[in-house]
């Protein structure tokens, strides 16, 4: 009887061992675990931009950044700025980011950035544009490492890879990539033979209508999807500015999308008027087949980001995919 008695016992305290063991191992594995993403958190990095290179001693926590197509950038890796210039239209941000941004202080304009309220916001990382912001570089890179991308071009994906190393968010920034090429190829695989339907885009601005060509933002997105353009639309670059309305058949194509800057002083939308119901306009292949669409000008061209893009891909989603 004591015999069966010291055997439940000395079976008790071997289990006990055990667990206290494995309890042990993975408190262990735990602690490594936590060392390991804090050592990720803290091991400095270096990015090179535009103005040379930055070393960042550890991710940053507190962003400032300087251009609109930015902004979408962080938001889409799920960084919210301390600090952002505002929209170039909305009070004071674009309505389709509006909710994120609610608690981001404004630090002035993409054209006009207010020094002091960066310096107040006492970031430790701050992105921006050499085309918009170069004059005063030196003067940020003083208040916090500073990061510059080259330019604000057609193609978003250059400057928001940049935007995800100066981050640290390079996995992020990859998933987001992935997904938006996914979804460019699925509206690829349903749109079939009407990838061969050419797409015209036109701009409605206070005191000047442009044709816009393959290396503007929405010019860039179609081209992604392999949607044909008109022949005169099909040029490398930017947009014909200050058209007029001489111009109008080099609008015509199977499709046209048209959108328009509008401030608030109703010019650009009294131009747009005055040109859609020009008689020339009307006599476009495009609009007597009833296949002109308006769509948002901040989608479209002005935000220039990857949440616009998406929001984009939703347009053409709408319109073109049957």
């Amino acid at each position: 009887m004591r015999f069966k008695h010291l055997l439940s016992l000395l079976t008790i305290l071997t289990l006990l061992f055990l667990a206290a063991c494995g309890n042990t191992n993975n408190d262990e594995q735990s602690a490594e675990k936590e060392d390991e993403g804090k050592k990720t958190e803290d091991t400095s990095y270096t990015v090179e931009h535009a103005m040379g290179t930055t070393t960042l001693e550890k991710t940053p926590e507190k962003v400032v950044i300087l251009t609109n197509e930015g902004t979408e950038a962080l938001l889409s890796m799920g960084v919210t700025p301390v600090g952002a210039v505002q929209s170039w239209t909305g009070k004071p941000w674009y309505e389709h980011i509006s909710k994120e941004m609610k608690d981001v202080q404004v630090v002035g304009t993409e054209s006009e950035v207010n020094i002091e309220a960066i310096v107040a916001l006492q970031p430790d990382l701050i992105i921006g544009n050499k085309m918009r912001q170069e004059k005063i570089y030196n003067q940020l890179n003083e208040i916090a490492p500073t990061v510059f991308a080259e330019t604000l071009r057609g193609n978003w994906k250059e400057n928001f890879e940049l935007y995800a190393k100066a981050l640290n968010k390079e996995e992020e920034g990859k998933k987001v990539i992935a997904d938006y090429d996914k979804r460019i190829e699925d509206i690829k695989g349903n749109l079939g033979d009407n990838l061969s339907q050419e797409v015209s885009i036109v701009r409605f601005m206070a005191g000047d209508v442009r044709i816009y060509h393959k290396d503007s933002f929405s010019g860039v997105i179609l081209d992604q999807i392999g949607l044909a353009r008109p022949e005169s639309q099909n040029v490398a670059d930017f947009a014909e500015k200050n058209a007029t309305k001489e111009r109008i058949p080099a609008m015509d194509g199977d499709v046209m999308f048209y959108f328009t800057y509008e401030t608030g002083d109703g010019e650009a939308s009294q131009l747009e008027k005055e040109w859609i119901e020009d008689p020339l306009f009307k006599n476009l292949k495009v609009a007597q087949e009833g296949k002109v669409y308006k769509v948002d000008d901040t989608i479209w061209n002005t935000a220039g980001g990857v949440i616009a893009a998406n929001l984009l891909l939703d347009d053409i989603e709408e319109y073109l995919v049957k």
